[in-house]
Protein backbone atom coordinates (compact mmCIF):
# COMPACT_ATOMS: atom_id res chain seq x y z
CA UNK A 1 0.00 0.00 0.00
CA UNK A 2 1.38 3.38 -1.00
CA UNK A 3 2.49 5.43 1.84
CA UNK A 4 0.25 8.29 2.74
CA UNK A 5 1.20 11.49 0.99
CA UNK A 6 1.25 13.17 4.36
CA UNK A 7 3.76 10.61 5.57
CA UNK A 8 5.89 10.89 2.42
CA UNK A 9 6.11 14.70 2.59
CA UNK A 10 9.12 16.08 4.30
CA UNK A 11 8.18 19.20 6.09
CA UNK A 12 10.91 21.83 6.05
CA UNK A 13 10.78 24.61 8.47
CA UNK A 14 11.13 27.97 6.75
CA UNK A 15 14.19 29.86 7.81
CA UNK A 16 13.29 32.67 10.16
CA UNK A 17 13.73 36.03 8.47
CA UNK A 18 16.93 37.82 9.49
CA UNK A 19 16.32 40.38 12.14
CA UNK A 20 16.91 43.89 10.93
CA UNK A 21 18.93 46.25 13.04
CA UNK A 22 16.62 48.56 14.89
CA UNK A 23 16.24 51.82 13.05
CA UNK A 24 16.70 55.10 14.81
CA UNK A 25 13.65 57.20 15.05
CA UNK A 26 13.96 60.05 12.55
CA UNK A 27 12.89 62.55 15.20
CA UNK A 28 15.54 61.25 17.59
CA UNK A 29 18.17 61.55 14.86
CA UNK A 30 17.11 65.13 14.26
CA UNK A 31 17.26 65.84 17.97
CA UNK A 32 20.76 64.40 18.16
CA UNK A 33 21.88 66.65 15.29
CA UNK A 34 20.34 69.64 17.01
CA UNK A 35 22.08 68.77 20.25
CA UNK A 36 25.44 68.61 18.45
CA UNK A 37 24.75 71.95 16.85
CA UNK A 38 23.73 73.44 20.16
CA UNK A 39 27.00 72.26 21.67
CA UNK A 40 28.95 73.92 18.87
CA UNK A 41 27.01 77.16 19.23
CA UNK A 42 27.46 77.05 22.99
CA UNK A 43 31.22 77.12 22.48
CA UNK A 44 31.06 80.06 20.09
CA UNK A 45 31.51 83.62 21.29
CA UNK A 46 29.67 86.59 19.83
CA UNK A 47 31.91 89.62 19.38
CA UNK A 48 30.52 92.79 20.97
CA UNK A 49 31.42 96.50 20.87
CA UNK A 50 33.76 97.38 23.73
CA UNK A 51 33.64 100.73 25.50
CA UNK A 52 34.28 102.37 28.87
CA UNK A 53 30.94 101.10 30.18
CA UNK A 54 31.52 97.38 29.65
CA UNK A 55 35.28 96.89 29.36
CA UNK A 56 38.02 97.54 31.91
CA UNK A 57 41.61 96.88 30.84
CA UNK A 58 44.35 96.39 33.44
CA UNK A 59 47.96 95.27 33.57
CA UNK A 60 48.38 91.73 34.87
CA UNK A 61 51.19 90.52 37.14
CA UNK A 62 52.90 88.96 34.14
CA UNK A 63 53.02 92.40 32.44
CA UNK A 64 50.21 91.38 30.08
CA UNK A 65 46.83 92.97 29.39
CA UNK A 66 43.83 91.67 31.33
CA UNK A 67 40.16 92.43 30.67
CA UNK A 68 37.12 92.54 32.94
CA UNK A 69 34.01 92.36 30.75
CA UNK A 70 30.65 93.45 32.12
CA UNK A 71 27.79 91.60 30.43
CA UNK A 72 24.29 92.90 29.75
CA UNK A 73 22.91 90.97 32.72
CA UNK A 74 25.38 92.66 35.06
CA UNK A 75 27.66 89.66 35.50
CA UNK A 76 31.39 90.09 34.98
CA UNK A 77 33.77 87.85 33.03
CA UNK A 78 37.50 88.08 33.69
CA UNK A 79 40.21 87.36 31.11
CA UNK A 80 43.68 87.03 32.60
CA UNK A 81 45.20 87.75 29.22
CA UNK A 82 43.83 89.27 26.03
CA UNK A 83 45.46 90.02 22.68
CA UNK A 84 44.89 93.37 20.95
CA UNK A 85 45.16 93.46 17.15
CA UNK A 86 44.75 96.22 14.60
CA UNK A 87 42.29 95.63 11.77
CA UNK A 88 43.99 98.38 9.72
CA UNK A 89 47.51 98.70 11.16
CA UNK A 90 48.72 101.21 8.56
CA UNK A 91 45.74 103.32 7.53
CA UNK A 92 43.80 103.40 10.84
CA UNK A 93 46.12 102.27 13.66
CA UNK A 94 43.91 103.68 16.44
CA UNK A 95 40.56 102.43 15.16
CA UNK A 96 38.89 99.02 14.88
CA UNK A 97 40.98 97.22 17.48
CA UNK A 98 40.14 93.54 17.85
CA UNK A 99 40.38 92.20 21.41
CA UNK A 100 40.81 88.43 21.38
CA UNK A 101 41.55 85.47 23.56
CA UNK A 102 45.13 84.24 23.06
CA UNK A 103 45.82 81.35 20.69
CA UNK A 104 46.47 77.97 22.30
CA UNK A 105 47.38 74.47 21.17
CA UNK A 106 44.29 73.06 22.85
CA UNK A 107 41.68 75.57 21.68
CA UNK A 108 43.34 76.79 18.48
CA UNK A 109 42.92 80.37 17.31
CA UNK A 110 41.64 82.65 20.04
CA UNK A 111 38.07 83.90 19.64
CA UNK A 112 37.30 87.59 19.32
CA UNK A 113 35.79 88.98 22.51
CA UNK A 114 34.93 92.36 21.10
CA UNK A 115 35.94 95.32 18.95
CA UNK A 116 37.06 98.79 20.01
CA UNK A 117 35.79 101.28 17.42
CA UNK A 118 37.88 104.23 18.59
CA UNK A 119 40.73 103.91 21.07
CA UNK A 120 40.12 107.57 21.98
CA UNK A 121 36.79 106.53 23.57
CA UNK A 122 38.82 105.23 26.55
CA UNK A 123 40.60 107.23 29.24
CA UNK A 124 44.28 108.15 28.93
CA UNK A 125 45.50 105.37 31.23
CA UNK A 126 43.72 102.71 29.14
CA UNK A 127 44.93 104.23 25.88
CA UNK A 128 48.51 104.14 27.16
CA UNK A 129 48.10 100.49 28.16
CA UNK A 130 46.66 99.54 24.77
CA UNK A 131 49.33 101.49 22.89
CA UNK A 132 52.11 99.73 24.80
CA UNK A 133 50.62 96.38 23.83
CA UNK A 134 50.18 97.44 20.20
CA UNK A 135 53.70 98.90 19.94
CA UNK A 136 55.12 95.67 21.29
CA UNK A 137 53.19 93.62 18.74
CA UNK A 138 53.58 95.96 15.77
CA UNK A 139 57.25 96.77 16.05
CA UNK A 140 57.96 98.86 12.96
CA UNK A 141 61.29 100.71 13.07
CA UNK A 142 61.85 103.69 10.80
CA UNK A 143 64.54 103.55 8.15
CA UNK A 144 66.95 106.46 8.47
CA UNK A 145 69.54 105.50 5.87
CA UNK A 146 69.86 102.82 3.17
CA UNK A 147 73.46 101.63 2.84
CA UNK A 148 72.95 99.22 -0.04
CA UNK A 149 70.41 97.23 -2.04
CA UNK A 150 71.57 94.09 -3.87
CA UNK A 151 69.62 91.79 -6.15
CA UNK A 152 70.54 88.10 -6.06
CA UNK A 153 68.68 84.96 -7.17
CA UNK A 154 65.38 86.81 -7.39
CA UNK A 155 65.68 88.33 -3.90
CA UNK A 156 66.48 91.87 -2.83
CA UNK A 157 68.95 92.28 0.05
CA UNK A 158 68.77 95.55 2.00
CA UNK A 159 71.33 96.96 4.38
CA UNK A 160 69.97 99.88 6.38
CA UNK A 161 70.19 102.06 9.46
CA UNK A 162 66.97 102.31 11.46
CA UNK A 163 65.65 103.68 14.74
CA UNK A 164 66.29 100.15 16.08
CA UNK A 165 69.91 100.17 14.91
CA UNK A 166 71.67 98.54 11.97
CA UNK A 167 69.29 96.12 10.19
CA UNK A 168 69.57 93.89 7.14
CA UNK A 169 66.45 92.36 5.58
CA UNK A 170 65.34 90.51 2.45
CA UNK A 171 62.45 91.16 0.06
CA UNK A 172 61.20 88.55 -2.39
CA UNK A 173 59.46 91.12 -4.61
CA UNK A 174 60.22 94.79 -3.87
CA UNK A 175 57.54 96.09 -6.23
CA UNK A 176 54.85 94.20 -4.27
CA UNK A 177 56.27 94.68 -0.77
CA UNK A 178 57.13 98.38 -0.91
CA UNK A 179 54.01 100.52 -0.62
CA UNK A 180 53.74 104.28 -1.00
CA UNK A 181 50.74 105.88 0.73
CA UNK A 182 48.95 109.10 -0.11
CA UNK A 183 50.42 110.87 2.91
CA UNK A 184 53.93 110.17 1.58
CA UNK A 185 54.89 107.38 3.97
CA UNK A 186 56.54 104.20 2.68
CA UNK A 187 56.07 100.78 4.25
CA UNK A 188 58.29 97.82 3.51
CA UNK A 189 57.43 94.22 4.41
CA UNK A 190 60.24 91.66 4.37
CA UNK A 191 60.08 87.87 3.89
CA UNK A 192 60.01 87.32 7.67
CA UNK A 193 56.89 89.44 8.16
CA UNK A 194 58.74 92.44 9.62
CA UNK A 195 57.64 95.96 8.70
CA UNK A 196 59.78 99.03 8.18
CA UNK A 197 58.63 102.60 7.69
CA UNK A 198 60.07 105.61 5.93
CA UNK A 199 58.07 108.50 7.36
CA UNK A 200 59.26 111.06 4.80
CA UNK A 201 61.33 109.69 1.88
CA UNK A 202 62.44 113.18 0.87
CA UNK A 203 64.27 113.58 4.19
CA UNK A 204 66.57 110.70 3.31
CA UNK A 205 70.02 111.52 2.02
CA UNK A 206 70.27 111.63 -1.78
CA UNK A 207 71.96 108.23 -2.10
CA UNK A 208 69.37 106.50 0.09
CA UNK A 209 66.49 108.14 -1.77
CA UNK A 210 67.80 106.95 -5.16
CA UNK A 211 67.85 103.35 -3.87
CA UNK A 212 64.21 103.42 -2.77
CA UNK A 213 62.98 105.61 -5.66
CA UNK A 214 63.51 102.78 -8.14
CA UNK A 215 60.62 100.83 -6.58
CA UNK A 216 58.10 103.64 -6.17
Amino acid sequence: MAANDKDNKTTKKDDAPAKEAPKKNAILEEDEDMDAGDLILANERVSIPLNMQNAKFTRSQGNLVSLTLKKDDGEEEFFERVVVLRAFPITNPSEFLSVREPDSKKMGRGKEIGMIRYMSDFDEATQKLLLEELDRRYFSPQILKIHSVKEKFGYSYWDSETTAGHVTFILNNPFSNIRLFEDGRIFINDIDGNSFEIADPKKLDAASYRKIELYL
